[in-house]
């Protein structure tokens, strides 16, 4: 494949420079690539797809287009952090806000906001936060004393009503939600708060996870689009070790492997684990979500 010299034209589509990426070279080949993988995963009806992102991204209007992917029905899992829970949620009835001009840190401590790279959220929307999951968290205790983390997400996604939320869609759609992290989120924080006062109250972290192992184990195939690093890409790429590793992978990310990180580390690294198949599809693009994902699934989803 030669370099292939990208000329802009007046009311190009983004699909249709999107499909010219991957002639261009550097990050712009990995764009290209992932982009041939996921219509091949999409398109595999044997396949079950996995979603895995990190909290910051919902905090992000990317939130939309997860929402979208998950209301077409398009993965089969998802698994993602505590955090990205809170934002969803917080988010199905507040909005955030763009930073428009640089603030002192501190300024914004002392005004009780918060900074998620240039996205500002204030502590008013954590009490929004707390008022609505209070009363479905003594609903709950009403009707059981102990749940899986997997079974509370997905309450919370049934009393939600927002086209933008992947908890509401999830709901809708019978998508399993897996959050190994999810003590460490304001909502976790509210279960230790509720358990104190409640103490046979019990948060079960494992259950749940024999339907996750199910569909990997009965799959023929599976893929999974994986956004950002952490413990949502472990648990999904661990996930398969089982099944010998998945067949289709992209990873969106900023993360670099020279450090010997989860986050950063390569494809070729998880064949090395038997987290994805020696033969797999995979491709691996070294930028923002914000602006790869778009760039990934326009014209695809």
């Amino acid at each position: 494949m030669d370099v292939e010299d990208v000329k802009l034209e007046r009311g190009m589509k983004l699909e249709e420079l999107a499909e010219k990426m991957e002639k261009i070279g550097f990050q712009a080949t990995g764009i290209g690539k992932a982009r041939k993988i996921m219509k091949k995963m999409l398109g595999d009806k044997e396949c079950k797809r996995f979603l895995a992102f990190t909290a910051n991204i919902a905090a992000s209007g990317m939130r939309g287009i997860i929402a979208q992917m998950i209301k077409k029905k398009h993965f089969d899992v998802i698994i993602t952090s505590g955090g990205a829970i809170d934002h969803d949620l917080i988010k199905a009835y507040a909005s955030y806000e763009i930073e428009e001009k640089k603030e002192s840190d501190a300024k914004l401590h002392r005004e009780g906001t918060n900074r998620i790279g240039n996205i500002l959220v204030s502590n008013e929307k954590y009490i929004l936060l707390e008022k609505k999951f209070r009363p479905l968290l003594k609903k709950l205790y009403e009707e059981k004393k102990q749940w899986a983390i997997t079974e509370i997400i997905d309450r919370i996604g049934a009393e939600i009503n927002n086209e933008n939320s992947f908890l509401h869609w999830a709901h809708k759609n019978k998508v399993q939600i897996y959050s190994p992290g999810f003590v460490d989120s304001a909502l976790g924080l509210q279960i230790f708060f509720f358990k104190l006062e409640h103490k046979d109250f019990v948060l079960d972290v494992a259950g749940g996870v024999d339907k996750l192992y199910d569909i990997t184990f009965e799959a023929k195939r599976t893929g999974a689009l994986i956004l950002g690093g952490g413990i949502s890409k472990h648990f999904t790429i661990a996930s398969n070790i089982l099944r010998g590793g998945l067949d289709y992978a992209v990873y969106l990310t900023t993360a670099h492997a020279f450090d010997g990180s989860l986050s950063g580390a390569k494809p070729e690294e998880a064949i090395s684990w038997g987290k994805i198949k020696e033969n797999a599809n995979s491709a691996r693009v070294v930028a923002d979500v914000t602006l790869s994902l778009p760039l990934v699934v326009a014209g695809i989803i």
